[in-house]
């Protein structure tokens, strides 16, 4: 496998599992207690990283289904403000957008790696990311994020994503098989097959992104709201591994770090 090197943090490979924390400045998000005062960012990221997180994952726009929408320039406004307060910090930060403009604004603070729900799929993005030298996180998408649906489309929108990496000369990067309501006409099943299926996405010998926590597929079955998510999104967590996810991307930094141990020692024995 091809391994992906971010800030000095291999991914994939023979590499430990790597977990990334989530920080939403967005208090849109789906699940409330995620949200993250933009005075707080550094403190929730030092804690992160203290429970075991490797990257942090900063965004500022809520992309769940029937989510309030914001413009790029309120966007661009707290992702610049939460960004502030993490520069000069030497944690590891990944940014979570996909629009141009923000990430040129992402790209004048310390960051170290692009989390792209679209794929590149936006000509001007993918210039930009590619201009930036950093690592991407490139999300299984056609022209819209996550509009693949079923495990053979996955295959095919990640084969779209691989040839606009190598079209911009981007070859440091982790694929996203992107579980997940992200469009009306996937469904929870869907979800479930993608979960199912996980390995067959290794075939692109690229580090993969296992980015499941408390998603709406986990809360239709168990009848949950996202706050009582966890314990489906740690079962669910470790069928990924089991399925080869190199990077976790998690709320629960913690809970999920114990996931991970559990699952190394059994596997790796270490």
């Amino acid at each position: 496998m091809r391994q992906c090197v971010v800030n000095g943090v291999t991914i994939g490979g023979d590499a430990p599992v790597r977990i990334m924390g989530v920080i939403n400045v967005s208090h849109e998000s789906f699940y409330t207690d995620s949200f993250v005062p933009t005075e707080s960012v550094h403190k929730r990221a030092v804690e992160m990283v203290e429970a075991g997180a490797s990257i942090i994952d900063i965004g500022a726009r809520s992309t769940a289904p029937n989510t309030q929408q914001i413009s790029g320039k309120t966007e661009a406004e707290r992702i610049n403000a939460a960004l502030s307060e993490m520069d000069g910090s030497g944690i590891t930060v990944s940014v979570d957008t996909m629009h141009p403009g923000v990430l040129e604004v992402c790209l004048k603070h310390d960051i170290h790696m692009i989390n792209d729900i679209a794929g590149l799929s936006n000509e001007t993005y993918a210039g930009i990311a590619a201009a930036s030298k950093l690592p991407v996180i490139a999300m299984a998408s056609f022209s819209q994020p996550g509009d693949a649906v079923g495990v053979a489309e996955t295959i095919k929108a990640l084969a779209k994503v691989v040839s606009r990496c190598e079209k911009h000369g981007i070859d440091n990067y982790v694929l996203d098989p992107a579980i997940g309501m992200w469009v009306p006409f996937r469904s929870v099943e869907d979800d479930w097959e993608l979960c199912r299926s996980f390995d067959s996405f290794l075939s692109f010998n690229r580090p993969l992104l296992g980015a499941i926590s408390r998603k709406t597929f986990l809360g239709m079955l168990l009848d949950r709201p996202p706050e009582e998510r966890l314990a489906g999104s740690l079962a669910a967590t470790f069928w990924l591994l089991q399925k080869g996810a190199s990077v976790i991307r998690t709320h629960d930094v913690a809970a999920t770090a114990d996931v991970v141990r559990i699952h190394e020692r059994l596997v790796r024995g270490t």
